[in-house]
């Protein structure tokens, strides 16, 4: 069973860029599902985005348009490119292998 280390979270103010990574200890080609949750102080775990092996995605209806999942199975490692980051995008990031395998969880701040 592979383990995820995420990182690239950080202090950013409003309408700025992260790129979050997700590194697995292992393969990731033949994973059917990975993708990304969050959850700020006080609030449930929430679903923010999801790719498939074959590349399809599917979004949070609050990240569309500015939050891009991706995958690199050679480096195996999943991607999210968030921009236009507003406060309300401030929580810890946690990645998952179908839904079974959880990384430790990165900080993401937004704030002037």
């Amino acid at each position: 069973q592979v383990q995820l280390v995420e990182s690239g979270g950080g202090l950013v103010q409003p309408g700025g860029s992260l790129r979050l990574s997700c590194l697995a200890s292992g393969s990731i080609a033949g994973i059917y599902a990975m993708g990304w949750y969050r959850q700020a102080p006080g609030k449930q775990r929430e679903f923010v985005a999801r790719i498939s092996s074959g590349d399809s995605t599917n979004y949070a209806n609050f990240v569309k348009g500015r939050f891009t999942i991706s995958r690199d199975n050679a480096k195996n490692t999943m991607y999210l490119q968030m921009n236009s980051l507003k406060p309300e995008d401030t929580a810890v990031y946690y990645c998952h292998t179908n839904y079974v395998v959880w990384g430790q969880g990165t900080q993401v701040t937004v704030s002037s």
